[in-house]
C-alpha cells in the first residue's frame, strides 16, 4: 500500500483534535460512525498504530499503508499453500512435465473428455449473454449436484471451493471474540479463518493413533462455550474416518457442528449430507477438485458422466493399497491406512522427514511435509497414476 497524506486536509485534523484523537497516549484507535454535535464522521474500521503514524504540522498525521490493517493480523503466520507447476519448474530447474506432483491430493486424471479443453471452451462459447453477471445462485450446478447427492437443491450452497465456505460459516456465526473448536492434526485452514475473523481456537489434540477424543471434546464444549466445531472425515492429513455413532454423540452437544467431507468419495461410504435433513446444527462440506475438476462448466458438464468418475476414483483406490503396501516395505516408513486418496507415513529410523521432502524435490517427486509440532516427523504422499508410484518408490529407496 501506498502512503496518504492527509496533512492539507484541514477539516479532517479539526475532526481529529475534536474528538481527542491526536495529541493522547494511545497505540490505536478506530473511527466508526462517530458523532460529537450533529456532524457525523464514518470511516472504514482502521486501527492505526501510533508507532506507524508520524506528526506532521499542527497535530495532523501521516498515515503509512500498514496502519491500516487489523494488528492481530500482522502477527498471523500465513497460511502455506501448494506451489504450482510453473514456480515449481523455475525453483527446481525442470519442465513442468517432467514433476511428479503428490503432494495436494489433486486428481490426476483430470476431468472427464467432455468437461475439459476444447470442450469447455466451447461450452463458454454458447453461453447467450456472455457480458452478463452469472447466476449468483448456482441453479443450474445445484440443479445437477441435487441429482447426483439425492439432496433436494434447496439444501445447497455452492462456493468458490471449500476454503471459501469455511470463510463465510465463520463470518455468518461468530462474533470478535468467539471460539471454535479444532481437533488437530487436521486441515489448518480452520484455525487460519479463525484468525483472520478475529475468533480464538480451542484445541482438542486427537489420540494418538488419529481418532477424535469425544469426552474431552464435550467438556471442552461446555467449559469454553464454542460456537462451531469443524471435523473433518476423512481426515486430512491421516485418512482416518468419523463413526456415526461419534458423530451423534457430538451433534447433541450444544454447537454447530462442520462436517468437512472432501474425500468422502474415496471411503467407501455415504456421504452425511442429507443428515441435515434431521440435524439442525450440521453443515456438512463437499468438494470438486478431489473428485474431477474446480471450475462450474466443467463440474456441470463431469457431472453428466457418472461412469468416468466411478472409473477414476476405483483406479485411484486400486493405486492407493498399492502405493500403501510399497510404502510398507521401505523400513524408514509407517504408512497409516487410509480411507482417502492420500497415505501419511511416519519417518523412522532416524530419518528426517523434511530432509526427505528435500530430496525427493530435487528429483522431480513433491510430497507434503508439515512444520507443526504434531506432524513435523511425517510426509503426507497424494496417490497418483501407477507410473507416478513407480517413480516414487525409485526415489525413495535412493534415500534408504
Amino acid at each position: 500500500m501506498g502512503v496518504i497524506d492527509i496533512s492539507q486536509s484541514s477539516y479532517l485534523c479539526k475532526s481529529l483534535n475534536e474528538f481527542g484523537i491526536i495529541g493522547q497516549q494511545r497505540s490505536t484507535f478506530s473511527l466508526i460512525g462517530v458523532q460529537r454535535q450533529q456532524r457525523k464522521v464514518v470511516a472504514m474500521s482502521s486501527i492505526i498504530p501510533a508507532v506507524e503514524t508520524e506528526t506532521i504540522k499542527e497535530g495532523c498525521v501521516k498515515l503509512t499503508g500498514d496502519s491500516f490493517i487489523r494488528p492481530h493480523l500482522k502477527s498471523l503466520s500465513p497460511y502455506q499453500p501448494i506451489l504450482p507447476f510453473e514456480v515449481l519448474s523455475a525453483r527446481l530447474g525442470r519442465k513442468p512435465e517432467d514433476i511428479i506432483k503428490l503432494d495436494a491430493n489433486e486428481n490426476p486424471y483430470g476431468p472427464p473428455p467432455e468437461a475439459s479443453g476444447n470442450s469447455v471452451f466451447e461450452a463458454l462459447g454458447t453461453i447467450k449473454f456472455p457480458y452478463v453477471y452469472p447466476d449468483p445462485e448456482s441453479r443450474q450446478l445445484r440443479a445437477a449436484l441435487a441429482a447426483d447427492s439425492g439432496l433436494e437443491s434447496d439444501y445447497l450452497l455452492v462456493g468458490c471451493g471449500a476454503d471459501e465456505l469455511i470463510d463465510l460459516i465463520m463470518r455468518c456465526v461468530l462474533e470478535p471474540g468467539d471460539k471454535i473448536l479444532d481437533c488437530p492434526p487436521t486441515f489448518t485452514m480452520y484455525e487460519f479463518d479463525a484468525a483472520v475473523n478475529g475468533a480464538s481456537v480451542v484445541k482438542v489434540l486427537r489420540n494418538p493413533d488419529f481418532s477424535l477424543n469425544v469426552e474431552q471434546i464435550a467438556e471442552a464444549v461446555i467449559r469454553e462455550k464454542p460456537k462451531i466445531i469443524f471435523l473433518t472425515s476423512p481426515n486430512n492429513p491421516d485418512g482416518s474416518i468419523i463413526n456415526d455413532e461419534v458423530l451423534l454423540k457430538i451433534l447433541e452437544l450444544p454447537i454447530l457442528v462442520v462436517l468437512d467431507e472432501a474425500y468422502i468419495e474415496f471411503a467407501g461410504l455415504e456421504s452425511r449430507m442429507k443428515w441435515v435433513k434431521n440435524h439442525e446444527n450440521l453443515i456438512v462440506l463437499r468438494t470438486f477438485s478431489k473428485r474431477a475438476v474446480a471450475a462450474e462448466v466443467s463440474a456441470c458438464a463431469a457431472l453428466k458422466n457418472p461412469t468416468y468418475l466411478e472409473n477414476v476414483k476405483n483406479a485411484l483406490l486400486e493405486e492407493r493399497e498399492r502405493l500403501f503396501k510399497l510404502l510398507n516395505e521401505l523400513p524408514f516408513l509407517e504408512p497409516y491406512p487410509s480411507y482417502s486418496n492420500f497415505i501419511l507415513c511416519k519417518v523412522t529410523s532416524g530419518k528426517d522427514a523434511k530432509k526427505i521432502k528435500e530430496d525427493l524435490a530435487q528429483m522431480g517427486l513433491m510430497v507434503r511435509h508439515y512444520n507443526s509440532k504434531e506432524l513435523k516427523g511425517y510426509i503426507r504422499i497424494s496417490v497418483g497414476k501407477p507410473e507416478h508410484t513407480d517413480a516414487l518408490m525409485v526415489g525413495l529407496k535412493q534415500l534408504a
